[in-house]
């Protein structure tokens, strides 16, 4: 055992040696607390908005560097952008950090979580780390650097413990979920139907894990129609406001609340100026989805009503871009999350387990998508004020139970002795 003081291994050894591995890994976990506050503050110095480069290639190397210490094979993987994004360049999207810890196991563990943060460049100064009370600010602490400091530091605590009996344990920590991950949802996918279980480390607002969340979708209606003079020729004009205004009664009720289906019409704009019959229009809608069969099945709706138009000789097309999967909840899941509930019971605390779908897109929804593995989110230390710049924090006292639930998890997991998991 190694980074702790006397006084810790010796209760750590004594735990092990009665059998109570549950007291170790806690013990361990709280004297983690200020190493890992001086990771996040680390962390959270480096500016990483999706957009930066520079930042998250600094913030990979970190995490790199970090993970190689640990006896991680890392590799620093380009963006892997795919035919729905042909517009997106590779220089402007960040790498992805991945290692891989063999063991002396069967079961595979996927870790993920996201580096990038939605600020500029500059924005820290308006926030630098600092503790207050009970919570430590700084951009980004929340969402998700949290959540790489809980990696780095559980993968620490099973070293500590020289616990091996995962197959194969993989970080990957992306730098383009902010921006719907077009460069790494294709690798989270593919490690998704890799591994057995996937754990996603996103903050948490209370003491919880998430089963599922929504998938969000754009369905856009663009109209064309024919300018003229709104005082001398307005007849001679095809008004595109006029048929999106048509097209958008006829579809603001498409949401099915009971299937979890939303659809909400939220952006429009058309013509530019007051006096000319606008030639074009346009209108956006949100979508959330509970079930991926439900996306194709509302936007064959949509453009079946689209061919219905008022104004004679317009234009309607309609434009679907979907930007996240839901997570659907399994019965693995159901069955992982019944048991860390359990683990963290056994140091007091209550785990609350929101199976029913949440708004939220997450990269979890990616591994989920074409695996049967049990997924887990939410799997990082309680923080709020999340996209803020002046106001995102963690709580300092939800680190060592967070970095204790995480490590006896994966230690469960990997012994297999999660009831029905595997079955």
């Amino acid at each position: 055992m190694r980074k702790l003081g006397l006084v810790v291994i010796t209760l750590v050894v004594s735990a092990i040696a009665n059998g109570q591995v549950g007291d170790a890994v806690y013990t361990i976990a709280q004297s983690s607390e200020t190493s890992f506050l001086s990771t996040i503050e680390t962390l959270v110095a480096i500016e990483s908005g999706s957009r930066d480069i520079e930042g998250l290639s600094e913030v990979a190397t970190l995490i790199a560097d970090r993970l190689r210490a640990l006896g991680g094979d890392v590799d620093v993987l380009p963006p892997e952008l795919g035919a729905d994004s042909p517009d997106i360049d590779h220089d402007t999207v960040g790498s992805m950090v991945r290692a891989r810890f063999r063991g002396t196991g069967s079961t595979d563990v996927l870790l993920i979580v996201h580096m990038d943060t939605v600020y500029q460049v500059g924005d820290a100064e308006e926030q630098p780390f600092r503790i207050v009370d009970d919570r430590a600010y700084g951009l980004g602490i929340a969402d998700a650097k949290q959540g790489i400091a809980t990696i780095l530091h559980t993968i620490e605590i099973l070293d500590t413990l020289e616990f091996r009996e995962y197959g194969n344990l993989t970080v990957l920590i992306n730098g383009d979920e902010e921006i719907g991950s077009p460069g790494s949802k294709a690798e989270i996918e593919r490690l998704g139907r890799e591994h057995d279980v996937v754990f996603s480390y996103e903050r948490a607002p209370r003491e919880a894990v998430v089963l599922a969340t929504s998938g969000i979708g754009r369905i856009t209606l663009r109209v064309v129609g024919r300018a003229s003079h709104a005082g001398s020729a307005p007849d001679e004009g095809r008004n595109a406001l006029y048929e999106l205004v048509h097209q958008i009664s006829r579809m603001w009720d498409l949401s099915q609340p009971d299937i979890g289906l939303k659809v909400n019409w939220t952006l429009a704009q058309a013509g530019s100026v007051s006096n000319a019959i606008p030639a074009y229009a346009e209108a956006s809608a949100d979508v959330r989805i509970v079930r991926m069969s439900d996306w194709d099945d509302v936007v064959e709706q949509v453009r079946e009503l689209a061919e219905e138009s008022l104004i004679p000789d317009t234009e309607v097309e309609v434009v679907a871009n979907f930007r996240r999967p839901p997570l659907e909840v399994n019965n693995a899941s159901r069955l992982l999350a019944a048991h860390i509930a359990g683990i963290y019971a056994e140091i007091d605390r209550s785990l609350d387990i929101q199976s029913g779908p949440v708004g939220g897109g997450t990269d979890a929804a990616y591994a989920g998508l074409s695996s049967d593995a049990a997924v887990i989110e939410g799997m990082g230390a309680v923080g709020f004020g999340a996209h803020s710049l002046d106001a995102e924090y963690i709580l300092i006292e939800s680190i060592a139970p967070t970095l204790y639930l995480t490590t006896r998890s994966i230690m469960d997991v990997s012994r297999g002795i999660v009831p029905g998991l595997g079955d």
